[in-house]
């Protein structure tokens, strides 16, 4: 028997593999339609005109429920496996108050287009985001406190590895996410989908001051001055 066969082992897989589906759907179909760019759009926006929207909406609504089943499931084992660590049963609340607040913000981020409420959208993708990560955090201490009693290191250095990627990603998106909507970047990018060449992109510019005949040679060039003296004369 495989391992996802195994009691409620496919929920985690069944949430990754819905939830990668609905933004691939809605990506074809955006770019299909000529809604997005095909250039790598923020995934928001294959998922604000509809018909796209309302696929994106209802597949995240499903995924979000995926979620929170498989929260509670991971919550319910850890308080079978250690039902008289206090620090454990701790941390084990804590997660799961964390995993569905992050539940919560996909559900928002789902149903509030970022052209329509924007303030709602943000905050779903912050709690989406910011809480997912906690959660992953809370989920790797975890991990730690349970080794070797209950697994092995392996999975705690895994789910390491996993927090920290997830957790400098979500915190380069919001950085990033906060300088374009600064206001330095033109205005009402909120309801834009499309990207034209005359917008506002960055710009390089090079100044040479050449001082002698090598990059450390600050003497005056006897070239120059040659030339000087030719084009000074009276022909």
């Amino acid at each position: 028997m495989w391992w996802f066969q195994q009691g409620l082992s496919f929920l985690p897989s069944a949430l990754v593999i819905w939830t990668s589906a609905a933004f691939i759907f809605s990506y074809i179909t955006a770019v299909t339609l000529h809604h997005v760019d095909p250039a790598l759009p923020y995934i928001s926006d294959t998922g604000t005109v509809a018909p796209e929207k309302c696929l994106f909406g209802a597949m995240l609504n499903i995924a979000a429920v995926l979620c929170i089943a498989t929260i509670y499931v991971r919550y319910k084992q850890v308080h079978a496996l250690s039902p008289e660590e206090n620090l454990i049963i701790k941390l084990n609340k804590a997660g799961l108050v964390l995993g569905i607040l992050s539940c919560l913000g996909l559900s928002l981020v789902a149903n509030f287009q970022k052209t329509t409420l924007f303030f709602a959208h943000v905050s779903g993708a912050v709690l989406t985001f910011g809480m997912g990560s906690l959660y992953m955090f809370v989920q790797t201490i975890l991990s730690y406190q349970m080794q070797p009693k209950i697994h092995g290191k392996q999975v705690f250095w895994i789910r390491l590895l996993l927090v920290i990627w997830c957790g400098v990603s979500a915190f380069s998106m919001l950085t990033c996410s906060s300088i374009l909507y600064s206001g330095d970047f033109g205005t009402d990018l909120v309801q834009k989908l499309h990207w034209n060449p005359e917008d506002k992109k960055i710009s390089l510019r090079v100044e040479t001051n050449l001082h002698g005949l090598t990059l450390y040679d600050t003497a005056p060039c006897p070239v120059i001055d040659e030339r000087t003296r030719l084009l000074s004369r009276d022909f």
